[in-house]
């Protein structure tokens, strides 16, 4: 089969395109004849080298794919040869075939198209362990997230409008403050020439975000604690402005604030399978009645994953960069 390998880390150049063994399912396991993958920021940093897994080079990178069934290993219930479906993959993705758990996969949403729908799993399973699962998100409350124009900010913005929250988001440029309105969001805030803080506080009677969601980590800390209500959560899923930063402990204290760090897939295998149950159960119907759909800026192909990758380090998409990988 044909895959987009990374045998040294580097730019995104390093990314080449190679015939490699296929797949064989083991026990639990189904092999995917991938349609399509979707980029993530944990791709960029695994072929930098700043991202702890893999450890192992070269490699087949990619955490997320959608296609059909193509094989089922042993003691696989519940999924049959071509079915169609997108998974959670613990690398691989930028692959024509993988093997995954059996209990990482989705059926494909009968409103979204193959190609379309490896935009979804990485983004929903963030999304549902770090706002539901973990922030108990409800109808009412009070959410902001950062990156509101990414792949999984337009997720969030979505999901958070389904479930009956108020929406506030972050992004950089006017066309993503407007994009984020349009998928949900009560106010779009400008990073660049805003105070996220009092925007935040203004229209919420100086209550301030039930649950902030950030990507981008030391920068952003102190202002999202003062941004943050009584008893609020922070959910911190990227470190995009800086790893190291001091806790005001005291404000933190006195908010009764917590804050908790969160990665997806160097997570256990019994871990991940409980995240994509949660998603089937509590957001697949969503995205079923259309409340939540993909955000698709760009489809490449395999061949320009360096492109791809090239592209995504921009900045410049809304949504995800979808790879076709069966042209």
């Amino acid at each position: 089969m044909r895959a987009a390998i990374l045998p040294r880390t580097g730019r995104p150049e390093v990314l080449v395109l190679a015939e490699v063994p296929d797949p064989h399912p083991a026990p639990g396991e189904v092999v995917i004849d991938v349609h399509a993958t979707a980029l993530n920021f944990a791709d960029l940093l695994q072929r930098k080298g700043t991202y702890g897994t893999p450890a192992k080079l070269p490699c087949i990178l990619g955490i997320e794919c959608s296609g059909t069934i193509h094989a089922l290993g042993p003691d696989v219930q519940g999924w049959k040869v071509g079915d169609e479906v997108c998974a959670l993959v613990s690398g691989g993705a930028y692959a024509e075939r993988v093997a995954v758990p059996a209990t990482q996969l989705l059926l494909r949403p009968h409103n979204v198209d193959l190609i379309s729908a490896a935009a979804l799993p990485e983004a929903a399973c963030t999304v549902w362990s770090n706002l539901l699962d973990i922030s108990g998100l409800r109808a009412g409350d009070i959410l902001l997230v950062h990156g509101g124009a990414g792949g999984i900010g337009t997720f969030a913005i979505q999901a958070g409008r389904a479930i009956g929250a108020r929406v506030f988001a972050t992004a950089g440029s006017g066309d993503k403050m407007q994009r984020c309105v349009t998928f949900g969001a009560e106010r779009a805030i400008s990073y660049r020439d805003e105070d996220f803080v009092a925007v935040v506080k203004n229209a919420t009677e100086q209550r301030g975000a039930d649950i902030i969601l950030d990507n981008m980590g030391a920068a952003y800390l102190a202002r999202n604690i003062e941004a943050l209500a009584p008893d609020g959560r922070i959910a911190m899923i990227g470190l995009q402005s800086g790893r190291d930063a001091e806790i005001p402990l005291g404000r933190m204290m006195a908010k009764r604030g917590s804050l908790f760090t969160t990665s997806l897939r160097d997570r256990p295998l019994a871990a991940k399978a409980r995240i994509v149950e949660g998603v089937r159960r509590d957001l697949w119907p969503h995205v079923e009645r259309g409340r939540i759909l993909p955000v698709i800026d760009r489809i490449f192909s395999l061949s320009e994953m360096a492109e791809a990758h090239c592209y995504m380090e921009r900045g410049s998409h809304i949504g995800k960069i979808v790879v076709s990988v069966r042209s």
